[in-house]
């Protein structure tokens, strides 16, 4: 069993008054947690917010995206160095929205996680399948694909203290989350997955699962073995629910 961790993912919301009454929310209620890691993820323009709100707490800070170059002529690209200039350490990589709406292939979202990796960030790489796919019992396959790119690429061994989030594109957003079953049996599948290579990466790395997570559910998610916290949109843009997410992971 692994400390929970808990990642809250903003996509594209905030202002830098709201980002700062939600941030001295989560500063105020997160304190008394000790046995849960939580992270919030911000829009690029307001990593120096985060970085001045929350240096010298318990909550760690980062991105939502980087570029798969580390320097060059990549207009409107942010490098890994750049997410490090602020404090930054975590990234969310490959998350569905990103890759469907800019057409992210398998291998530069691998790039971008080895990137993240081999320069101290922790990725949070983002997997997961269609309605489609699971009602077409693929649901192994797809996922399957998106971790092995990385294994060939690079190696199993880039997973160790690494993050992946389960989050079935057909539950991001929808409010209807995946069962506590359904979800545990894809976190066991992907852990197996990685351990057929390296048992060692496979038993460091977390597992979080998001898709509609919300105060209610989260206590029935995060009590299954192979689920070790949850990647949070929607909820966790207000200070109550998040401190009840994270309450539940505590």
């Amino acid at each position: 069993m692994h400390r929970k961790l808990v990642v809250a993912n903003w996509k594209m919301h905030g202002s830098l008054a709201i980002n700062q009454q939600l941030l001295e929310g989560y500063i105020q209620r997160l304190k008394p947690l000790e046995n849960v890691d939580a992270v919030v993820c911000v829009p690029y323009p307001y990593l120096a917010q985060a970085q001045s709100l929350l240096e010298g707490t318990s909550i760690a800070w980062g991105a939502q995206n980087l570029s798969k170059d580390l320097v060059g002529a990549y207009t409107g690209e942010v490098s890994v160095a750049m997410l490090q200039d602020f404090g930054a350490t975590y990234v969310i990589v490959g998350h569905s929205e990103r890759a469907t709406a800019y057409c992210e292939s398998d291998e530069n979202i691998a790039t971008k996680f080895m990137q993240a990796k081999s320069h101290g960030l922790t990725p949070v790489l983002c997997v997961g399948e269609t309605l489609i796919e699971r009602e077409a019992g693929v649901m192994e396959m797809v996922v399957a694909k998106q971790i092995d790119t990385i294994i060939s690429m690079y190696g199993a061994s880039m997973f160790a203290g690494a993050v992946i989030a389960y989050e079935p594109i057909w539950a991001i957003g929808s409010g209807l989350a995946a069962t506590p079953e359904q979800a545990q049996h894809m976190h066991e599948f992907i852990r197996g997955r990685i351990a057929a290579h390296d048992k060692d990466a496979a038993n460091s790395l977390k597992i979080l699962y998001g898709g509609s997570v919300n105060s209610q559910n989260a206590v029935q998610l995060f009590v299954m073995q192979d689920i070790d916290g949850g990647l949070i949109g929607r909820g966790s843009l207000t200070a109550e629910e998040f401190e009840g997410i994270c309450r539940a992971a505590n």
